[in-house]
């Protein structure tokens, strides 16, 4: 089956999604033990959360990446996913989708949450010819999340590193075994046609 240029894949069930996160020591560590962030994270700022989870390898280069070096899968409500979802803004301005370029800033300037469609990446992290998306969240969003959505918090860490190292080696189908088993999600028109360019 041809993948969809635009779409959200996701580990779901009927009540929850599973997006990635990768932070610090500092926060990862406390937000495993207590299934929620610690002090040092700051809901004031925009955080993005990333349902496809090699999206999240590429931004983190598996974890690697310094102040990345803890990657947590957050499993958070539909509902509180879908709310964000209605109430985003795309993170870029397109012809049409917008009234003009001043609306869409408006509309920006606004919004607790923002959407990018970025490149879906293979194992070896090359871009792909259909895009995932990315959520941002800010304000009321970031403050919901934190306090409201999130149902747990995992470790993935280890499930990281036991992946990169099978794709250094070559075994790539023992890798892909071991990918989270990824879905469509089943977002409504209603929640996405101002989201798709």
């Amino acid at each position: 089956m041809e993948e969809p240029h635009r779409r959200i894949r996701a580990l779901h069930t009927a009540s929850t999604i599973t997006v990635y996160q990768a932070y610090s020591l500092e926060i990862g560590l406390p937000a495993i033990r207590d299934g929620r962030f610690p002090a040092a994270w700051k809901p004031g700022r925009m955080t993005w959360i990333k349902p496809s989870f090699i999206w999240m390898m590429y931004r983190s280069n598996w974890g690697t990446n310094t102040g990345q070096e803890t990657v947590l899968a957050v499993e958070i409500t539909r509902d509180g996913f879908d709310w964000a979802l209605r109430h985003a803004c795309l993170s870029s301005y397109v012809r049409g989708l917008h009234p003009d370029r001043s609306a869409w800033q408006r509309d920006l300037k606004r919004a607790p949450a923002r959407v990018q469609w970025d490149p879906e990446r293979d194992l070896h992290l090359r871009p792909l010819p259909y895009r995932s998306l990315q959520l941002g969240l800010s304000g009321e969003a970031s403050s919901r999340y934190a306090d409201d959505w999130i149902v747990s918090i995992s470790d993935v860490t280890p499930l990281t590193n036991e992946i990169h190292a099978l794709v250094k080696d070559g075994e790539l189908d023992s890798a892909t075994r071991l990918l989270p088993q990824e879905q469509g999600y089943p977002a409504g028109e209603e929640l996405l046609a101002h989201l798709r360019p």
